[in-house]
């Protein structure tokens, strides 16, 4: 028990050496975007790497597929770095493809941004592929799941909401005719977060049409035609913000929960470039420390009411098994939680 506890122990401390940090939806740089338009679906705990405030940001959110054509690359190159010029942050997924390419066009030109990893946070916390952002301050790189997760199409898919929803509008680049840039972008337009911008293309095989046919607008073909704020200062992007002004009780704090979502067993999706090594850095590391056994001990203080089985907090918590049951026993040994047999249950002591 004592040999597995120090190895999380070190997990955790390998996570702060690396300036990973943790915000709950009770803390204020937590992004108000989520409260306003995922309501109670907003993402109990994110963890992240490099400047928290600049999820509150906003800024224009560019997705697309991750086997985009050359053409499509450079113009997406170019929005990354037309959007850094304008002061408009770029909001991305981190995948290899359009969203690599929009970020580093962004970075390269000292512009923010801001990506929504599906995976692997950890790695790319000490990646040179987003170094330069990080040090300058200029990037921030946030994730909902747990920061060793390697790539899992789940995850893939259900991070794509939060790209939509932390930025102020949208564009697609190139969409399959299935995947996730399709399902993203329609539940985008089902649930009118932002508005929606579609590149053209001749592609037969592309669904930017059908995006356009269910509530998406066509992009200007000439990238000198139009200008980034352009994309954000529509009519439908002035209602957007006007409705978060107004604000709703969910723009409230709400109580911190845990919610830690991993895929520990699944190997991760290669994302390093052709020529470019992944370096290690040290960024600086938070002055106030993060208790993981604390947040998960807060947790249980909610789910642990009543008798509750290791099965039901691994559900509830998406917590390695191994992990749960680590740390019940340190909860046990703490003297805040009992163990009940026959069966086997947790609950939290009266005190």
């Amino acid at each position: 028990m004592f040999m597995e506890l120090g190895y999380f122990q070190l997990a955790m401390e390998k996570w702060q050496r690396a300036g990973l940090w943790v915000v709950t939806r009770s803390d204020p740089e937590y992004p108000s975007r989520f409260k306003q338009r995922l309501r109670t679906a907003s993402p109990p705990v994110l963890f992240g790497c490099g400047d928290k405030t600049l999820l509150n940001t906003g800024g224009l959110a560019v997705i697309g597929s991750r086997k985009a054509s050359q053409s499509d690359l450079a113009f997406t190159d170019q929005i990354g770095a037309k959007a850094a010029q304008e002061g408009i942050a770029i909001v991305s997924g981190g995948a290899r493809g359009v969203d690599e390419t929009a970020m580093i066009g962004a970075i390269k030109q000292g512009g923010v941004v801001i990506g929504v990893m599906a995976d692997s946070l950890l790695k790319a916390a000490t990646s040179s592929k987003w170094r330069k952002g990080l040090m300058d301050g200029h990037t921030v790189l946030v994730s909902p799941f747990y920061p060793e997760a390697g790539f899992s199409v789940g995850n893939a898919m259900a991070r794509n909401k939060y790209i939509y929803c932390l930025a102020d509008s949208s564009l697609v680049i190139h969409s399959g005719k299935k995947g996730g840039t399709l399902n993203g972008a329609e539940e985008n337009l089902k649930k009118a977060w932002v508005p929606l911008w579609v590149k053209q293309t001749n592609d037969k095989d592309a669904a930017n049409a059908d995006l356009v046919a269910k509530g998406g607008r066509w992009l200007e073909a000439d990238i000198q035609a139009f200008k980034i704020t352009d994309l954000i200062n529509t009519e439908d992007g002035r209602a957007h913000q006007l409705r978060e002004q107004t604000g709703d009780l969910f723009s409230i704090p709400a109580q911190p929960e845990l919610g830690f979502e991993a895929e520990p067993n699944l190997e991760s999706e290669p994302n390093t470039e052709k020529g470019m090594t992944e370096e290690k850095t040290e960024l600086v590391v938070s002055e106030n420390p993060v208790d993981f056994y604390q947040l998960f001990t807060s947790e249980l203080q909610r789910l642990a009411k009543k008798p509750v089985t290791v099965d039901t907090l691994i559900k509830s918590m998406g917590l390695h098994k191994s992990q749960v049951n680590e740390w019940l026993k340190r909860a046990v040994d703490d003297g805040m939680v009992q163990k009940l047999n026959r069966p086997v249950r947790y609950q939290i002591k009266n005190r």
